[in-house]
């Protein structure tokens, strides 16, 4: 990796729909070669590309040469990070919900 060049923020790889469903295509089967991810978008074999690049450079697909064709596979250890974030509110909305309940209760 170059000096210029940053690891990509997680966060920023899953922001895009077409990245969240190439983690989904990814984490449903154990590798995927780019012909078979590309068959499930509307869009060129480059731009399935230059996505599958985005969440590499994030850690989330780890790619591999077979002959003259390239397999991805979902490495799911960074999504951790986000379930981390997320459940940090999990008491947040816990606590709400339940306000919300009694408030619904009382005005029974």
């Amino acid at each position: 990796m170059s000096n210029n060049h940053q690891e990509r923020d997680v966060y920023v790889a899953i922001a895009d729909p077409t990245r969240r469903t190439l983690i989904r295509l990814l984490a449903e089967a154990e590798e995927l070669p780019l012909h078979e991810l590309t068959a499930q978008f509307d869009m060129g074999r480059t731009a399935v590309s230059k996505h599958l690049a985005i969440l590499k450079d994030a850690g989330l697909v780890l790619a591999r040469k077979e002959g003259r064709e390239t397999r991805y596979r979902l490495n799911a250890a960074p999504l951790k990070e986000i379930q981390d974030w997320v459940s940090l509110y999990e008491g947040f909305w816990k606590e709400r919900i339940s306000k919300l309940q009694l408030l619904l209760e009382e005005n029974k």
